[in-house]
């Protein structure tokens, strides 16, 4: 059986102060050449997904380890809407089901066909325009119209990515690890992006060998269903093939994030070692245009980022909003290129977030790219560690299969999910805890929730450096339920936030709240979730511990017109053996007044 990111422990330990490195690398287009989504075959069979079981676990909860809060205080947030609220309207909201757990074990041809390995959670990727919708989950990528028509696909993420299948039953050999897809559009170069994390895998033995990196697919034209030019970055960081030697590696980038702005395109990944260890965040800054040209660019890595505030954790790079203004940079001279993130990842509650400038981008198109890194760590409203979130009482197939209690699912922890620079602010959210009665004490108690906060964070950046204050902010919550992984859009009708929705009162459901003027309106739920989360993960029959993996993360986007949400939920009708969720894809109007806001 292959071995799996299961069996890695863990740890966060503290980032010694080196100075910041900056490590120019160049791609390797030729050895991955070109790939293009395929459809598999309408009648293939899936395959017995009992035995091919894999879980991707490195994302799960990472602290709390330091209590720097007051509890008492610090989770003293009210619930905007009532579960009676949620359920009442979906006004403005049309969408369809996007891809499944069965259609990415269905997924493949050739030698692909029947090699997928059963994966939670989907870790939802989602970019849209014209008038195509680009989805990307663990392990599969699909294209759609705006009206849910399938135009290519499901293709497995390593059919696409030119990797070995994940198993090839023919021969019996292990292909490449791949997982954590991301996926943008942009309207400047027509092109789409995608991008995974890949590690090397032993064909015999299915262990990992060492080498990892991150996987570029860029689309030749504005037509996602044509032609993409493939690129790599490595990522084992061990001194090898030109690469930084840093602590505790070969190391491999964790949830890579992307980002854009008018001159480059930004990863910002977290360095774990393949054994043991922790290098904080690592940003990869490469230009946009010379790879829609399919030149491979210059790449400049900044690792070991000196923050004495913290833990630099997933710094989440900026994408542009559609807001009607063109300008996709910050005002800096030679362009500059946002990020925010959390201080530190293990304290149990904060009141600050991180806002990063990555400043001469422009220079990214030249041979020796000249870009500089600062920080700022502002004041914001509190938020703390989510507890996990309970589900409505439902029938579960696998779970009475093997006698087990109904599974909880995973959170994962404060970290800042996606960001969107509009409007001459970033727009952010994460997953926090919220008291919803006197029982809520420490974060994790009866009355405590899984409920989100948000950011609308202001930046400058000139000849005094960078500076930042928090414009807006506030919270969602959904009294005696949890809503969990958001993510923000911001398009010329209005901003939109979408989560995931589970509690007393609903199945797994993907919801989402307009943002106004006055803040969060009510929340409406897109898709309702048919039944619990019934995967293997969190069952103990396949080593869990009553918490299943979820998200890890939902995608928002504008397409110049609308809003497009994507979330994990669960849907009705067939299922496979070994797991139950779905995707919702929906389109909705942000501009719509909500009736009760």
């Amino acid at each position: 059986m292959k071995k799996t990111l299961l069996s890695l422990a863990i740890t966060i330990l503290v980032v010694p102060s080196y100075s910041t490195a900056q490590q120019i690398n160049k791609m390797n287009p030729a050895s991955l050449g070109t790939t293009a989504l395929i459809s598999p075959d309408a009648n293939a069979q899936a395959p017995s997904d009992f035995i091919t079981k894999r879980s991707i676990q490195v994302d799960g909860r990472l602290g709390p380890a330091i209590n720097n809060g007051n509890p008492a205080t610090a989770l003293q947030v009210p619930g905007p809407a009532s579960a009676q609220a949620v359920a009442a309207s979906t006004r403005g909201v049309n969408g369809f089901t996007g891809l499944s757990h069965l259609d990415q074990l269905r997924a493949g041809t050739g030698p692909f066909a029947n090699s997928q390995f059963s994966l939670e959670p989907p870790d939802q990727g989602l970019a849209a325009g014209n008038g195509f919708i680009l989805e990307s989950v663990n392990d599969a990528l699909a294209v759609y119209d705006q009206t849910g028509k399938l135009l290519v696909g499901p293709t497995p993420l390593n059919q696409f990515f030119n990797r070995r299948p994940e198993f090839n039953r023919a021969d019996r050999t292990f292909g490449d690890f791949v997982a954590d897809p991301k996926a943008l559009f942009d309207r400047q170069t027509q092109r789409w992006f995608t991008t995974a994390l890949e590690i090397d895998v032993d064909p015999v033995g299915g262990f990992f060998t060492g080498g990892t990196h991150l996987l570029i697919a860029v689309s030749q034209t504005g037509d996602p269903t044509g032609q993409f030019n493939l690129f790599s970055i490595d990522t084992t960081d061990d001194g090898s093939n030109g690469t930084v030697s840093h602590p505790g590696c070969p190391c491999f980038g964790d949830q890579p994030l992307l980002g854009a702005n008018a001159h480059g395109l930004f990863i910002s990944t977290n360095e774990f070692g393949l054994q043991q260890g922790f290098n904080g965040a690592q940003v990869y800054a490469l230009s946009k245009r010379q790879l829609a040209r399919g030149v491979a660019p210059a790449v400049v890595h900044l690792g070991n980022l000196p923050f004495p505030e913290g833990i630099p954790f997933s710094i989440q790079p900026a994408v542009s909003g559609d807001d009607g203004d063109d300008r996709e940079d910050g005002d800096g001279p030679g362009g500059v290129e946002f990020f925010m993130s959390t201080p530190d990842i293990t304290l149990l509650f904060d009141n600050r977030v991180a806002v990063w400038a990555l400043a001469n981008t422009r220079s990214l198109a030249s041979a020796t790219p000249s870009v500089t890194l600062t920080h700022v760590v502002i004041p914001s409203e509190t938020f703390g560690v989510p507890n996990d979130a309970a589900q409505k009482t439902g029938a579960t197939f696998l779970g009475n299969l093997f006698g087990e209690p109904e599974e909880v699912l995973q959170t994962n922890d404060q970290r800042m999910n996606q960001v969107v620079f509009a409007r001459g602010r970033l727009w952010s959210a994460l997953t926090t805890s919220v008291k919803q009665g006197p029982n809520c004490v420490t974060g994790f108690e009866s009355d405590c929730k899984a409920g989100i906060a948000w950011f609308a964070v202001v930046p400058r950046f000139g000849e005094h450096g960078l500076r930042a204050e928090v414009e807006k902010q506030g919270y969602v919550s959904v009294q005696g339920n949890n809503v969990f992984f958001p993510s923000i859009a911001v398009g010329r009708e209005g901003a939109a936030i979408a989560f995931s929705l589970s509690g007393q009162d609903f199945f797994p459901s993907a919801a989402f709240v307009r943002l106004g003027e006055d803040g969060a309106g009510r929340v409406h739920v897109a898709a309702a979730g048919a039944g619990p989360e019934d995967g293997f993960t969190g069952y103990a029959r396949f080593g869990g511990n009553g918490h299943a993996r979820w998200g890890d993360y939902t995608a928002a986007v504008s397409d110049g017109e609308s809003i497009w949400i994507a979330s994990e939920f669960i849907p009705g009708g067939r299922r496979s053996f070994l797991a139950n969720w779905g995707t919702f894809i929906a389109r909705i109007h942000a501009g719509d007044r909500d009736d009760d806001r």
